[in-house]
Formats: C-alpha cells, structure tokens, sequence
C-alpha cells in the first residue's frame, strides 16, 4: 500500500491533520483514525504536536507525566523509539506531548532548517514497522504546523459547513502552496466535512458549494455528529473501541477505506 524507500523498504505513510481553527476535530481524526489502522492490521503510530495534549489524553495518557514528547523528537533530543508510548491496542504507539511542547514552538524557528526536523526524525527506522503516521497539529499555522506539513505525504483538512471554517481556508491553501514550494513539494491535501448536522438545510447547501468547488481534493465520506465521540473523549478512549457500532465509528471507518484507496494510487491532487 505504502509507497517504496530508495532502500527497497517501505515507508511509512505519514498524514499530517491541520487546521488554524480550533474545534473542527483535528485531534479527533487522529485519534480515531490511528484506532482504525491498528484494529484493521495496520500498525500506526500517533503524534502529539500540540502543547493542550488533547490528543494523548484521548488515548487516556497523563501528559504530565510523559518524561518524553515530540518536543524531544523535534530537537532530536532522543530518537524515535525512545518516545513512543504503546497503547491498549497493539499496532498503536503515541508520541505523547508534554509541557515543553509550547517551549518548543516559541524556540524551534532559530534552530536551522527546523522544518526538516520533524521528518528527519520520523525517517528513523524503528522496530514496530508503522504503515501510517498521524500527525495532530496545533490550531494555528505556527512553525510547528509547518515542520509537519514538510513531513507530511497528505495533509487532511477538518472543516465545518460553517462561515468560519470556511473562511480560514484560505490562510490553509497559502501555507500548504508555501511547504510546497519551499520544503515539500510532494504534499498533497484533501478536506474532510466534519460535525455535519443534515437536520437543517445550511449544512447541505454549503456542502454542495464545497463539492463544486472543491471536487478534486475533498472526501467523499462525511462525518457527521455523534454524542458518543464527547463520551469517548471523556473515557480516554478512542471511539473505535468505545463504541464500536456508533455512527461515528462507522463513517470514520468509511473514511478510512477512502484513504487506503488513495494512498495506494498515489495520486497528485492536480485541481489541489
């Protein structure tokens, strides 16, 4: 499935979630979708670069206790393997955050070429033979936004059928044409509808505006709302293995057959 290593060996797959806006799942997709890789037979290793560490807590992990984070991965303070927690679930490690996190980001623009750290890195053999790298982003297109994007085969873009969301889209397309042109210009995207409320007609005509105009990068799977997510959440527990016959589980699933199929066409989003 996995694109090929000059080596021969298969690398990781590596999707970095981002969104300037708080509060459109970023830290949920990954959560969910890292469960669903595991749980289907492909390992998958889960990043925390945001300093609330919403996204370790979800796995039900104490990110004051993690003597280690990404913040080590950044600066190349230890290596992959080091960091990695394991989880409940086997195929499923996280590289947790911790309050150093936010130190980092102030500090990591002096360093040179910080952009290439994160993937440098990730590029790292380690023994667990990951398929997907899941990188939850921080709400802003901060440097280490930016170090993810650069390491990044796909960014994924939660949004809401909603003025706002759509409105910081723009700012998003600036700072991926920008990676594109100066660190990575393999990166592709796609858009991913999120907490979609069918109930009521804005979110319908918005998203009909979205499939006309973004046709060739958005998914065709929407996810819609789910009281058992918040539930989940609370549980530190990941959805997937919460409830398993949710309808949350259920289209993140369908969203995850999605993303095999495109990962394993490697196609270049040209209208992206």
């Amino acid at each position: 499935m996995n694109p090929l290593n000059p080596d021969g060996q298969h690398a990781p797959y590596v999707i970095a979630v981002c969104h300037q806006k708080g509060g459109v799942a970023k830290t949920t997709t990954v959560s969910v979708l890292a469960t669903i890789f595991a749980m289907e037979g492909h390992p998958a290793l889960a990043v925390d670069l945001d300093p609330t560490g919403n996204l370790t807590a979800s796995f039900g992990l104490n990110t004051v206790k993690a003597r280690r984070s990404a913040a080590d991965i950044l600066l190349g303070n230890a290596p992959l393997t080091s960091v990695c927690t394991s989880t409940q679930l086997e195929g499923l490690d996280v590289i947790p955050s911790n309050l150093e996190l936010s130190t980092v980001s102030r500090f990591l623009p002096r360093r040179p070429h910080y952009e290439y750290l994160l993937r440098i890195s990730l590029a790292q053999p380690g023994p667990a033979g990951y398929e997907f790298i899941l990188l939850d982003c921080p709400p802003s297109v901060a440097p280490l936004t930016t170090a993810a994007l650069t390491a990044a085969n796909l960014a994924i873009i939660p949004i809401q059928c909603e003025y706002y969301s759509l409105q910081a889209l723009d700012t998003m397309f600036k700072t991926i044409n920008h990676v594109r042109s100066t660190t990575n210009p393999g990166l592709c995207f796609r858009l991913l509808v999120v907490m979609y409320d069918q109930r009521g007609s804005l979110h319908t005509r918005v998203l009909e505006l979205l499939r006309g105009r973004y046709a060739g990068a958005l998914f065709d799977t929407v996810i819609g709302f789910d009281s058992k997510l918040r539930e989940s959440q609370l549980a530190g527990i990941p959805i997937p293995l919460f409830a398993t016959r949710s309808r949350a589980t259920q289209q993140y699933q369908t969203l995850a057959r999605e993303l095999y199929a495109y990962v394993e066409k490697q196609t270049l989003p040209e209208s992206a």
